[in-house]
Formats: C-alpha cells, sequence, structure tokens
C-alpha cells in the first residue's frame, strides 16, 4: 500500500497534537478522515511500547498522581446495556515526577481497584528507589499502594472537601456545567514518613489540563468525544510521547524526559514517525489500552 510522504504525516500528527479534532486534521493535511485515523493508531501504538520499554529505573524523589474523567461513545448516563463493551465513563490514570515533570506511568480503564492495582503495580516497575507519593483520597489508591510498594513508600493522601462557596451559594444556572468549589483540604499520612510541605496534587492536576488542551476528545462540550476505546487510548499515547519528549516544559527549560535522564536530546515529530516505520518491522506489541486482571467491564 502506498505510504504517505514524511512531511503529511508529520503535519497530520502535528495537528493531533495541538488538539485538532479528526475531521478538522483531514481538511488541513488534505486526506480522508480515516487516513488519519490510521495514522493515529500506528502512532499510539509506537508510542505505547516505546514508553512501556524505556520509561524505567525513574528516579523520582516525589510522585502525584490522579486520574481525569472523560468517556467514550456517550455519557455513562445515557448509556444502554445493549451497547456494548466500554461505552461510558473512562478514566485515564496518570503518575507525575513532581521534579522533573516526567509522565512515569498512565492507564485507560475503569476507575475501580483492578485498574488501580493494575496502575499502582506499573508504577513501581518504572521507580528505582523509594519515593513520596501523594493521590487524591479514591479509596481504591489504598489496597493499590499497599499492594504494589509495601512499605517501602510514604505515602499520603491530600482530600479536599468541596461545597458551597463563602459568602453564599451561587445561581444554579451558573453552576450547571461546573463541580462544587473547594472549600478546603486535608492532608492525611497513610504509610511512611512523607513531608507534609510536599504532599500535593498540584502538578499532576496541571497535567489533566494539558491533557484537555492538547487532545480533542477530552474538550468538555464538543461531539469531538472518542467513539472507540481504542482510539482513545491511543491517542493517550501519543500525548504523553509528545509531552516527555518533544515539548520542552517552560519551568525546565528542557523536556521532561531530559530533565529525568531518560534522553539527552530533544526529540521531533519526525522521531515519531520513525518509531511508527520501526514497528512496522517487529513483532506487534501491546496496544495502550489493557483490561485490568478480574474488571469485567
Amino acid at each position: 500500500m502506498r505510504q504517505l510522504p514524511l512531511e503529511k504525516r508529520i503535519t497530520i500528527l502535528r495537528c493531533l497534537l495541538d488538539g485538532m479534532s479528526i475531521r478538522g486534521t483531514a481538511r488541513v493535511a488534505d486526506v480522508s478522515k480515516n487516513t488519519v485515523s490510521k495514522l493515529l493508531v500506528e502512532a499510539g501504538a509506537a508510542c505505547d511500547a516505546f514508553h512501556d520499554e524505556y520509561a524505567r529505573g525513574v528516579k523520582a524523589k516525589r510522585v502525584q498522581c490522579d486520574e481525569i474523567w472523560s468517556f467514550v461513545g456517550c455519557k455513562q448516563k445515557n448509556a444502554k446495556p445493549d451497547d456494548g463493551e466500554w461505552r461510558g465513563d473512562v478514566w485515564t490514570w496518570t503518575a507525575i515526577d513532581a521534579d522533573s515533570k516526567l509522565a512515569v506511568s498512565y492507564l485507560v480503564g475503569g476507575r475501580d481497584s483492578d485498574y488501580a492495582i493494575a496502575f499502582m503495580d506499573d508504577l513501581r516497575s518504572r521507580l528505582d528507589g523509594r519515593v513520596q507519593l501523594t493521590t487524591d483520597g479514591h479509596k481504591a489508591y489504598l489496597e493499590a499502594v499497599e499492594g504494589a510498594f509495601g512499605g517501602d513508600v510514604d505515602y499520603a493522601q491530600l482530600i479536599k472537601m468541596y461545597g458551597e462557596p463563602i459568602g453564599g451559594a451561587k445561581n444554579k444556572s451558573e453552576r450547571k456545567y461546573s463541580p462544587a468549589e473547594c472549600t478546603g483540604i486535608q492532608k492525611r499520612r497513610i504509610e511512611g514518613n512523607p513531608d507534609r510541605n510536599h504532599v500535593s496534587t498540584s502538578y499532576v492536576e496541571r497535567q489533566n489540563l494539558t491533557m484537555r488542551m492538547a487532545m480533542r476528545r477530552f474538550t468538555r462540550l464538543t461531539n469531538a468525544f472518542s467513539k472507540k476505546i481504542e482510539n482513545h487510548a491511543h491517542a493517550v499515547a501519543l500525548h504523553f510521547m509528545n509531552y516527555n519528549f518533544c515539548r520542552i516544559h517552560k519551568s525546565l527549560k528542557v523536556t521532561p524526559a531530559m530533565a529525568a535522564g531518560l534522553t539527552d536530546r530533544l526529540w521531533d515529530v519526525e522521531d515519531i514517525i520513525k518509531l511508527v516505520d520501526d514497528m512496522h518491522h517487529q513483532p506487534k506489541k501491546r496496544g495502550p489500552y489493557k483490561k485490568a486482571a478480574g474488571n469485567s467491564k
């Protein structure tokens, strides 16, 4: 089959990485939307395989974890029993090194304990040495962290309390698309001896904003949401490859991968294309979406 010119493939990936939709990218690159989708799938699989193999031995001191909501096909309240598997809410678990800003681990799936365990097991396998770990108050983390790290971790939870803003409630119409306001926080030591001054999820929550800005399918209140869980996961893998290796972090002056010692140079989209080409000459590897063991969804 005829392959697209290198310049055309670079244009497509750059459009996707800048938050353009599939159809918008197809118009700019003057190709069909199926061509854009095909390259997204290939690039996502290649990026995930690369991350799985090379994002290891990370010497992090402080790691922050969080989950970001999205949906596939429709929102959970509109999903029907006969819609098939993975139609409704989907969560992306992320872990960020607070110093290098490296996205150490990510997982696309549900928000239950099976996925929490799979996520923490993967995170632990990528770290070199003891870390201070901070998560939100999601109960699934408790068993998952204990199972993955045992006692070899300084773990704390940052629990946010939400309610009506001080000084009176807002008009309900103003709050229609917004969550309740955070009225306070509680820092809870779970295990080890975490430094309370560094019990925070600020960096990983800022990454949530970066994801919503960089991936069109994460944008709220549009029809650009994912229609297939596999393509959703491929977009996530492509995003994190670009974030870790190809984008200079403003506060670091280098990429997160360079700050973490995973590479000594600035990567470009052309390097991602090379990963895709190399993958075609290698045995097929797993995709970025994995069903957690024991999960029936």
